[in-house]
């Protein structure tokens, strides 16, 4: 799988270029003029990973226009929730600080190759936030069968468990809260995932409230 990254600071590039070597192959670019070179060189890829220093709102829909497949991650020195949520709002699967440990750099990098989003938690509880259902008129339905069906399977358990995802809480909380460990949660969590054909908590999330009337 090919990811390029796109940082003009060569340290930090580095830094991430050392931590997604083991699972992507790497193309660097310092700059977006060297950007459009590699891209012209009909170069494949599957991720860009771009320093928020390179890019505005306009150069982001940019390149969401000319390639549309592409899964784009911003890394920002400074992140700011409602900068990151404008991005996903445009199409960026991935917002994250640009120092972000080099464990945690993979993990985000393979979600997102996977198809899922991936922010920090409270812009994870702004994003399930506005998922909220509208309201529901009196005698309508929130959600068709075909979404009902996806969550007769899930026990008494995952079900909560789903609902406090849905809530915006973390695993950590939904162990306090629930009374059991966080091991545990990931592993129910895990099993709604299967049983709903769900990839992330966004859209388990996005999954539930669309049932749920207001």
């Amino acid at each position: 799988m090919n990811l390029i990254l796109c940082c003009g600071n060569i340290t930090l590039r580095e830094r991430w270029a050392a931590a997604l070597r083991p699972i992507f192959t790497i193309y660097q670019t310092s700059t977006l003029q060297e950007l459009r070179i590699l891209v012209g060189q009909r170069v494949a890829f599957d991720l860009l990973f771009v320093h928020r220093v390179l890019v505005d709102r306009e150069i982001v829909m940019y390149i969401r226009q000319r390639q549309p497949a592409c899964k784009l991650f911003i890394l920002s020195d400074r992140p700011d929730d409602t900068e990151g949520l404008d991005f996903l709002r445009l199409g960026v699967v991935g917002y994250a600080n640009s120092y972000i440990n080099p464990e945690r750099l993979m993990e985000a990098a393979r979600a997102v190759a996977s198809g899922s989003v991936w922010v920090n938690q409270q812009l994870m509880q702004r994003l399930i936030a506005e998922s909220a259902p509208a309201a529901v008129p009196e005698g309508g339905q929130a959600g068709g069968d075909s979404q009902k069906q996806q969550f007769t399977n899930l026990s008494n358990r995952e079900y909560q468990i789903a609902s406090l995802v849905a809530e915006g809480l973390s695993n950590l909380e939904i162990a306090e809260q629930v009374g059991i460990t966080e091991r545990t949660v990931k592993a129910h969590l895990g099993a709604v995932y299967t049983k709903t054909s769900t990839r992330s908590r966004l859209g388990l999330a996005l999954l539930l409230n669309k049932r749920k009337p207001a």
